[in-house]
Protein backbone atom coordinates (compact mmCIF):
# COMPACT_ATOMS: atom_id res chain seq x y z
CA UNK A 1 0.00 0.00 0.00
CA UNK A 2 1.20 3.52 -0.84
CA UNK A 3 -0.11 6.66 0.86
CA UNK A 4 0.81 9.80 2.72
CA UNK A 5 2.75 9.29 5.92
CA UNK A 6 0.94 9.36 9.25
CA UNK A 7 2.35 10.86 12.45
CA UNK A 8 2.97 7.49 14.09
CA UNK A 9 5.08 6.35 11.10
CA UNK A 10 7.67 9.11 11.32
CA UNK A 11 10.13 7.09 13.44
CA UNK A 12 10.02 4.20 10.96
CA UNK A 13 10.66 6.58 8.05
CA UNK A 14 13.62 8.12 9.88
CA UNK A 15 14.99 4.60 10.44
CA UNK A 16 14.92 4.04 6.65
CA UNK A 17 16.93 7.20 6.11
CA UNK A 18 19.45 6.26 8.80
CA UNK A 19 19.83 2.79 7.25
CA UNK A 20 20.54 4.16 3.77
CA UNK A 21 22.22 7.49 4.35
CA UNK A 22 25.60 8.51 3.02
CA UNK A 23 25.72 11.18 5.74
CA UNK A 24 26.01 9.33 9.07
CA UNK A 25 24.99 11.44 12.03
CA UNK A 26 22.93 13.89 9.98
CA UNK A 27 19.62 12.55 11.29
CA UNK A 28 18.31 12.89 14.84
CA UNK A 29 15.62 10.25 15.47
CA UNK A 30 14.78 11.94 18.77
CA UNK A 31 13.36 15.00 17.01
CA UNK A 32 10.12 13.46 15.76
CA UNK A 33 8.22 16.74 16.08
CA UNK A 34 10.65 18.47 13.71
CA UNK A 35 10.24 15.74 11.10
CA UNK A 36 6.46 15.92 11.44
CA UNK A 37 6.61 19.71 11.06
CA UNK A 38 8.42 19.12 7.75
CA UNK A 39 5.59 16.82 6.60
CA UNK A 40 3.02 19.47 7.48
CA UNK A 41 4.94 22.16 5.58
CA UNK A 42 5.44 19.95 2.53
CA UNK A 43 1.69 19.29 2.48
CA UNK A 44 0.87 22.98 2.89
CA UNK A 45 2.91 23.62 -0.25
CA UNK A 46 1.06 20.92 -2.20
CA UNK A 47 3.57 18.07 -1.85
CA UNK A 48 3.57 14.84 0.14
CA UNK A 49 5.78 12.44 2.06
CA UNK A 50 4.78 9.01 0.82
CA UNK A 51 5.25 5.68 2.55
CA UNK A 52 5.15 2.16 1.19
CA UNK A 53 3.64 -0.33 3.62
CA UNK A 54 3.96 -4.10 3.78
CA UNK A 55 2.08 -5.89 6.57
CA UNK A 56 1.46 -2.47 8.16
CA UNK A 57 5.22 -1.78 8.36
CA UNK A 58 6.93 1.12 6.60
CA UNK A 59 9.29 -0.44 4.04
CA UNK A 60 9.75 2.58 1.78
CA UNK A 61 9.42 6.33 1.71
CA UNK A 62 9.90 9.28 -0.59
CA UNK A 63 9.10 12.95 -0.62
CA UNK A 64 7.57 14.84 -3.53
CA UNK A 65 8.05 18.60 -3.32
CA UNK A 66 6.13 20.90 -5.66
CA UNK A 67 7.49 24.25 -6.81
CA UNK A 68 6.83 26.68 -9.59
CA UNK A 69 9.53 27.44 -12.16
CA UNK A 70 10.03 30.92 -13.48
CA UNK A 71 10.80 29.28 -16.83
CA UNK A 72 8.48 26.89 -18.70
CA UNK A 73 5.81 29.56 -18.46
CA UNK A 74 5.93 29.34 -14.66
CA UNK A 75 5.13 25.63 -14.86
CA UNK A 76 4.74 23.48 -11.77
CA UNK A 77 7.53 20.96 -11.19
CA UNK A 78 7.86 18.01 -8.84
CA UNK A 79 11.14 17.27 -7.05
CA UNK A 80 11.55 13.70 -5.84
CA UNK A 81 13.63 13.53 -2.66
CA UNK A 82 14.57 11.08 0.08
CA UNK A 83 13.78 7.89 -1.80
CA UNK A 84 14.51 4.99 0.53
CA UNK A 85 13.52 1.33 0.57
CA UNK A 86 14.33 -0.91 3.51
CA UNK A 87 17.15 -3.32 2.73
CA UNK A 88 15.03 -6.47 3.01
CA UNK A 89 12.39 -5.01 0.65
CA UNK A 90 14.72 -3.98 -2.18
CA UNK A 91 14.40 -5.72 -5.52
CA UNK A 92 10.70 -6.46 -4.96
CA UNK A 93 9.18 -3.55 -6.88
CA UNK A 94 8.55 -1.36 -3.85
CA UNK A 95 10.69 1.50 -5.17
CA UNK A 96 9.21 1.36 -8.67
CA UNK A 97 5.64 1.45 -7.34
CA UNK A 98 6.52 4.26 -4.96
CA UNK A 99 8.17 6.39 -7.66
CA UNK A 100 5.25 5.77 -10.04
CA UNK A 101 2.84 6.83 -7.29
CA UNK A 102 4.85 10.03 -6.73
CA UNK A 103 4.83 10.71 -10.48
CA UNK A 104 1.05 10.27 -10.62
CA UNK A 105 0.67 12.54 -7.60
CA UNK A 106 2.72 15.24 -9.37
CA UNK A 107 0.83 14.74 -12.64
CA UNK A 108 -2.51 15.08 -10.84
CA UNK A 109 -1.27 18.35 -9.30
CA UNK A 110 -0.48 19.69 -12.78
CA UNK A 111 3.29 19.23 -12.87
CA UNK A 112 4.91 19.19 -16.30
CA UNK A 113 7.99 17.34 -15.01
CA UNK A 114 9.39 15.34 -12.11
CA UNK A 115 13.09 15.64 -11.41
CA UNK A 116 15.56 14.35 -8.86
CA UNK A 117 19.20 14.32 -7.93
CA UNK A 118 21.15 11.27 -6.83
CA UNK A 119 24.58 11.17 -5.24
CA UNK A 120 27.38 10.20 -7.63
CA UNK A 121 28.29 7.12 -5.59
CA UNK A 122 24.77 5.62 -5.74
CA UNK A 123 25.31 3.54 -8.89
CA UNK A 124 22.50 1.10 -8.05
CA UNK A 125 20.10 4.01 -7.59
CA UNK A 126 21.14 5.45 -10.96
CA UNK A 127 20.36 2.14 -12.67
CA UNK A 128 17.03 2.04 -10.83
CA UNK A 129 16.05 5.56 -11.94
CA UNK A 130 17.12 4.93 -15.53
CA UNK A 131 15.12 1.68 -15.61
CA UNK A 132 12.11 3.72 -14.49
CA UNK A 133 12.40 6.21 -17.35
CA UNK A 134 14.62 8.91 -15.84
CA UNK A 135 17.34 10.37 -18.04
CA UNK A 136 20.67 11.87 -17.04
CA UNK A 137 20.30 15.38 -18.37
CA UNK A 138 22.32 17.51 -15.96
CA UNK A 139 25.11 17.45 -13.43
CA UNK A 140 24.00 18.44 -9.94
CA UNK A 141 25.96 20.56 -7.50
CA UNK A 142 25.48 21.13 -3.77
CA UNK A 143 27.16 23.38 -1.28
CA UNK A 144 26.79 22.83 2.44
CA UNK A 145 25.99 25.94 4.44
CA UNK A 146 26.69 24.20 7.76
CA UNK A 147 30.23 23.84 9.04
Amino acid sequence: MLRGIERDEVAAAIALIVEGTLSPGAEDPGRLDDYWAAVVEVRERGGEVLVALRDDEVVGMCQIILFRHFQHTAGLCGELESVYVRGDARGQGVGARMVAHAENFARDKGCYRVQLTSRNERHDAHRFYESNGYERVAQGFKKSLVE
